[in-house]
Order: C-alpha cells, then sequence, then structure tokens
C-alpha cells in the first residue's frame, strides 16, 4: 500500500532488526510500556506479529517507510483470529519522524484499507490518555472514546471505529 509520503510492506521474518530499532527505543515506547524493549522480550513480540501476519493476505503489521525508503515505523490493523470482524489499528514512529504529518497520513491509510475489507465493521484503537497526538489523529478519523482501563497497571484509552452500521 502506498500514499504520496508512506508505504507499507508487511513484517517477514527477516525484519527483526528494523522492529527491534524501533520498540528498544524509550522515547518511541514511553507511553506504550513505559521502557524500551530488551532484545528477549522484543524478539517474542515480533515472532506474534509475525504469527499473526499469516492469518490474512492483507491485514496485518507493517514496516512503514518514506518515499527514500527510510524505515520510519510501524503500523498495524491486527486481527487475531480469521473469522474477526474487529482490527486493532496502531502505529508507531522512530522520534525522527514526528511533526511532520505521517501519524496522520498511517492512520488516514489505514483506515481505508480497513474500509477495504468486506469482513472488518469495527476498528479499535488504544492509546495512553496522555498521548494527546494521537487521539487528535484518531478523532479526526471519525474514532470516538469508548473507555478508560488499566492494560498491564498502564492507563489505557480505548477508541473505536464504526466501518459498516
Amino acid at each position: 500500500m502506498m500514499n504520496k509520503k508512506v508505504f507499507f510492506e508487511k513484517f517477514t521474518a527477516n525484519d527483526f532488526n528494523p522492529y527491534f530499532k524501533l520498540v528498544s527505543n524509550y522515547e518511541v515506547m514511553k507511553m506504550i510500556t513505559e521502557k524500551g524493549l530488551t532484545q528477549e522480550e522484543a524478539l517474542k513480540d515480533f515472532n506474534k506479529i509475525i504469527e499473526a501476519n499469516s492469518l490474512h493476505p492483507i491485514l496485518g503489521t507493517y514496516k512503514v517507510f518514506n518515499l527514500a525508503n527510510d524505515f520510519v515505523g510501524l503500523a498495524k490493523l491486527e486481527i487475531k483470529d480469521i473469522k474477526d470482524t474487529e482490527a486493532e489499528l496502531g502505529y508507531m514512529l522512530l522520534p525522527n519522524y514526528w511533526g511532520i504529518g505521517l501519524g496522520s497520513i498511517i492512520a488516514e491509510d489505514l483506515v481505508e484499507l480497513a474500509k477495504e475489507q468486506k469482513k472488518l465493521i469495527k476498528l479499535t484503537a488504544i492509546i495512553d490518555p496522555t498521548n494527546i497526538p494521537s487521539r487528535k489523529i484518531l478523532i479526526k478519523n471519525n474514532f470516538n472514546s469508548k473507555e478508560f482501563k488499566d492494560f498491564d497497571g498502564l492507563p489505557g484509552e480505548i477508541l473505536e471505529l464504526e466501518l459498516k452500521k
């Protein structure tokens, strides 16, 4: 999938290094886990991503590149089972790419991709309630706040978007 500023490619088993570069970065992870992941933690999560990417030919977790072919982050439309009608939208960017509109572009692209999937009727997104930029991006994409709850002891806000009524 591609637009004028970024393009996506699904993570494959050979892509651990860019994934680890992202999730080991404290700045990236402070509003997700409050710490960068160790190599062992990252490898465990990465293996789950690769397994989940095999569930569907399009949905999954993607590497995000800019047009200079630089790895800028991760995007996901994640399902847990091939029968799912709901997917989780998410994205993470390396700090060098914050504040230049890529989060908005990625979210818009993911929503459009989700709308193209006949089975999907709802998207959810989970954010740290203090992550105002991500919240603004989701609200701009017609997500609505559903609830606040703890995730492994960390605060979270769940937002939802109904794709089909």
